[in-house]
């Protein structure tokens, strides 16, 4: 079966603290070998339909970032934005009721709005959690990817791996080489046969060279 390399959550010009540009994107998903892309833009999908428009030498799946209040998830394969801000169960009703997965990006890292213990605890009650992150290369303290693959590991949830770039030298800094899928659920059982990669790349917000 054909294998894909996943970046699972990168962000572009959209996201208003980013500046990579859609055509920068395409650049360094060539340069880095990447074949999916999860644009998950802060509560924006702007971004990911962009990416679709201009076929940039990569599959695209529209994501969004969103921040409720119980802190940061991300939804994959949506439709239509989800408002920010929102309780935690109405976010991810939102996104459920598009036939989109609930993502739990940088679970354990305290310098963001992350959900940590609790929030994964509390999703996970809600049957609510269908993938965790288990690397983020924008988290230098790599003991907190090491806690996200642990709560995964111990609770049999899917593990993936995202760049969280927001310049073009992060995209493609961590990903998920794992079978070809097809829609959400084929990728959910296509994140448990895959092998996780990543390094941590700080941002710099420019391409160097």
């Amino acid at each position: 079966m054909r294998r894909v390399r996943v970046d699972c959550h990168l962000h572009t010009v959209h996201s208003g603290d980013a500046v990579t540009t859609v055509e920068r994107l395409a650049e360094r998903v060539r340069e880095e070998r990447v074949d999916v892309v999860c644009v998950t833009d802060h509560h924006t999908l702007a971004g990911a339909h962009e990416a679709l428009s201009r076929e940039i030498g990569a599959r695209v799946i529209v994501g969004e970032e969103i921040r409720t209040h119980a802190g940061e998830i991300i939804g994959l394969f949506l439709t239509e934005r989800v408002p920010y801000v929102l309780p935690l169960e109405e976010a991810v009703r939102r996104i459920r009721a598009q036939g989109g997965l609930v993502y739990a990006p940088h679970p354990y890292d305290a310098s963001r709005t992350s959900l940590g213990a609790a929030g994964l605890d509390r999703m996970r009650a809600m049957d609510a959690l269908d993938v965790v992150e288990v690397f983020n290369a924008k988290i230098a303290d790599q003991e907190d990817n090491r806690r996200a693959a642990r709560y995964a590991a111990r609770h049999e949830l899917p593990g993936a791996a995202g760049s969280d770039a927001h310049d073009p030298y992060g995209v493609g800094a961590a990903f998920v080489d794992m079978p070809d899928f097809d829609g959400p659920r084929d990728f959910v059982t296509a994140l448990r046969e895959g092998g996780i990669h990543g390094e941590f790349r700080e941002h710099v917000g420019y391409l160097p060279g």
